[in-house]
C-alpha cells in the first residue's frame, strides 16, 4: 500500500507585537528607573528592619567607611557647585576651571580643604584612588566649627529644605558615628536618617 505523504507546511510567526511590547517595557523602564549615585568608597551598612525610604530629592548623604573616613554630597550638581563657592571664598582656596570641572564630575566631596586643589588637579582615575585614603576633617578650627560642620553648613545656605541622610559601615567604631553626630547635635542638626539595609527573615 503506497504511503500518503502528509505536505509540509511552513509556519510563519508575525514578531511585530513582540518588537512592539518590548519597545515599550524598554521606554517605561528607562523613564521610571532613577541612578544611584556611586559611592567613593565602599560601605556595607548595618541590617535593619525599618522599611522608610530615603527621599530622592534633596538630600545630603554623608558616608562613613570602616577607618571612620567622612564624605558627603547631593545628587544636586549645582547645590554641589554652590557649596564648593561658599567654601572656597571662606577658606581663601583659589581653583582653576579645570579643577571644578572635576569637582562637578566626583561622586562626594571627600578632601580637606588644604587637599582639595591638589586632589582635583589629579587625572579622574587617579582621583579615586586618592580619595580611599582623605576624608573630611571634623577636628574644630581655631576653636570653631571643623570642616564637616562647614560643608553642613553650606548645603543648608544652599538649601533650607535639604535633609540629612548617614550610611555608615557596620564597622565603622561607634566612638566615630557617636563623634560626628554630636558635631550635627552642636549644630542643631538633630533630625537625620540611618541608611540601613533591610534585614531579612533568614538572618533573624
Amino acid at each position: 500500500m503506497a504511503k500518503v505523504k502528509i505536505q509540509k507546511k511552513d509556519i510563519w510567526i508575525d514578531m511585530t507585537p513582540m518588537s512592539d511590547v518590548m519597545t515599550l517595557l524598554l521606554c517605561f523602564f528607562m523613564l521610571t528607573s532613577t541612578f544611584l549615585t556611586p559611592e567613593p568608597v565602599k560601605v556595607n551598612a548595618p541590617n535593619s528592619v525599618s522599611e522608610v525610604k530615603i527621599p530622592e530629592n534633596d538630600v545630603l548623604n554623608i558616608l562613613v567607611n570602616p577607618e571612620g573616613k567622612i564624605f558627603l554630597g547631593t545628587e544636586n550638581k549645582n547645590n554641589m557647585v554652590a557649596m564648593l563657592e561658599t567654601m572656597t571664598d571662606k577658606f581663601g582656596v583659589q581653583l582653576n576651571a579645570t579643577q571644578i570641572k572635576h569637582f562637578k564630575e566626583d561622586a562626594m566631596v571627600g578632601a580637606s580643604m588644604g587637599k582639595l586643589a591638589d586632589y582635583l588637579s589629579l587625572e579622574p582615575e587617579k582621583m579615586g584612588e586618592v580619595i580611599q585614603s582623605l576624608g573630611i576633617p571634623t577636628d574644630s578650627i581655631d576653636g570653631g566649627k571643623s570642616e564637616f560642620q562647614e560643608w553642613v553648613t553650606a548645603a543648608r545656605e544652599v538649601n533650607p529644605d535639604i535633609k540629612l541622610a548617614i550610611k555608615c559601615d557596620a564597622a565603622t567604631p561607634y566612638k566615630v558615628v557617636k563623634a560626628m553626630m554630636s558635631e550635627l547635635q552642636d549644630m542643631s542638626e538633630n533630625r537625620y536618617q540611618l541608611i540601613t539595609n533591610l534585614k531579612t527573615a533568614s538572618e533573624d
